[in-house]
């Protein structure tokens, strides 16, 4: 078991594994139930991480996406073309290097992250209203801390 904080004089130590668990289950669990509410057409689960990418990192490019999530540029490249289609993606040539091509997300990729964002908040709030309130207490106070880590682990590979 991988733990964090456990050494000497820490308050408690992190279940790192049964932390990783709980995350994809919430996640899983999340996307499935409120996805069928929105009327929003799902996307595969790489395109939606392609495309959450490139709404976080605007501008980014084809190469720098594939980089991001550890995967091979080709079939990155292939999915950003079908996003592309979608409407969901734009492409921008550089002016000054015409081999440098600038993913931006569309209006309507903002539009349905709107939706699917709100419905996965209704989803948690449907679930987290069945906690006791210092677990749910406890869920707002550590909300700082998961906002930092997923910001390391969005860093590049």
């Amino acid at each position: 078991m991988e733990n964090v904080g456990g050494g000497e004089g820490s308050a408690q130590a992190v279940d790192l594994r049964a932390l990783a668990v709980a995350i994809l289950d919430i996640s899983a669990d999340v996307k499935r139930k409120s996805h069928q509410e929105t009327g929003v057409r799902p996307l595969p689960n790489g395109q939606l991480e392609i495309l959450r990418v490139i709404e976080n990192h605007p501008g980014i490019t084809v190469a720098e996406v594939a980089s991001r999530l550890g995967r091979q540029f080709s079939n990155v490249s292939v999915q950003v073309r079908e996003l592309v289609t979608g409407n969901l993606v734009t492409r921008t040539r550089d002016a000054a290097d015409k081999r440098y091509v600038a993913l931006h997300p569309t209006g309507e990729s903002q539009r349905i992250k709107t939706v699917l964002e709100a419905a996965w908040a209704e989803s948690l709030a449907a679930a987290s209203s069945k906690l006791l309130p210092a677990e749910r207490e406890q869920i707002s106070a550590s909300l700082p801390a998961l906002q930092r880590l997923a910001s390391f682990l969005d860093e590049p590979a």
